[in-house]
């Protein structure tokens, strides 16, 4: 490759980076701005910060949000390892082709099918069963957990595609009984997974507006619902507040996650 060809490829990859993160840097600078205008800088303040801790109304949202999300998300990992095992494991099963299906709709239908479907399910569960008495944080959880089991699962099927299971083979060999095989040694293999899986379905669940707008009640606000409100009178410098502090939590996960994984290669290099 010559040199004005690889310069010419570097030029267009710093601009793909360019478009896709100097927003947030400018929303990040933004946020330590003292004027209330998001185009005009007047001078470095914490003011939007201490207004956003007053702001009850914001951090409620907040806290709902992440609480939906870790509930939601720790289901569908449930779920969607039960079947992405089944699909990677068991063979030819009576259900396999629905569960296949299923898991294939969830993963290419439109957030608003999937939000009215689930919206006309809970309504009528409500008129037949008298549950859900009304839409609120139960039933976003149920929604975003629904749609996040066709992630998890295909993570897990495809982790476990790729092992080899010689090692399950020699541990039935030794006599292993089959649940002491799936929690010594298939769990661990699915543990990556695992992780991935229930992060996206964590993403995904802080970051849905359109389900949740199906889904949701008065009560139940969560916070994309309440920044899509707000955005429409005006987009405060709270927001802007919000958002670094969201990214910066972000970025403190996935530093401890990668000391972490760092940690765990060196471990298994060094000889026991």
């Amino acid at each position: 490759m010559s040199t004005g060809t690889r310069g010419r490829l570097y030029a267009a990859l710093g601009l793909g980076y360019a478009f896709l993160y100097l927003p947030i840097v400018v929303l990040v600078v933004f946020s330590f701005n003292d004027s209330p205008l998001l185009t005009s800088w007047s001078g470095f303040s914490l003011r939007w910060y201490r207004e956003l801790a007053a702001n009850e109304r914001m951090l409620g949202a907040a806290g709902l949000s992440l609480a939906i999300a870790a509930a939601s998300a720790s289901i569908a990992t449930v779920i969607g390892a039960a079947a992405g095992f089944a699909l990677a494991r068991l063979g030819r099963f009576a259900l396999r082709g629905p569960l296949r299906v299923f898991l294939a709709a969830l993963l290419v239908m439109p957030e608003v099918i999937t939000g009215v479907t689930l919206l006309l399910l809970f309504v009528a569960m409500e008129q037949v069963l008298g549950w859900p008495a009304e839409r609120g944080a139960t039933t976003v959880t149920i929604a975003h957990a629904t749609f996040a089991i066709a992630f998890v699962a295909t993570l897990v099927q495809a982790r476990l595609a790729d092992q080899d299971r010689a090692v399950e083979e020699a541990a039935a060999d030794l006599g292993a009984r089959p649940f002491a095989i799936l929690r010594t040694v298939t769990l661990p293999l699915m543990k990556p997974a695992l992780a991935a899986g229930w992060l996206l379905a964590f993403t995904l669940s802080l970051d849905d507006l359109v389900i949740a707008s199906f889904v949701s009640g008065p009560g139940a606000t969560t916070l994309p619902i309440l920044i899509f409100s707000s955005v429409r009178l005006g987009v405060s410098p709270q927001i802007n507040a919000l958002a670094t502090l969201l990214l910066l939590a972000v970025a403190l996960v996935l530093a401890a996650a990668a000391v972490a994984w760092s940690r765990a290669r060196r471990e298994r290099r060094v000889p026991a």
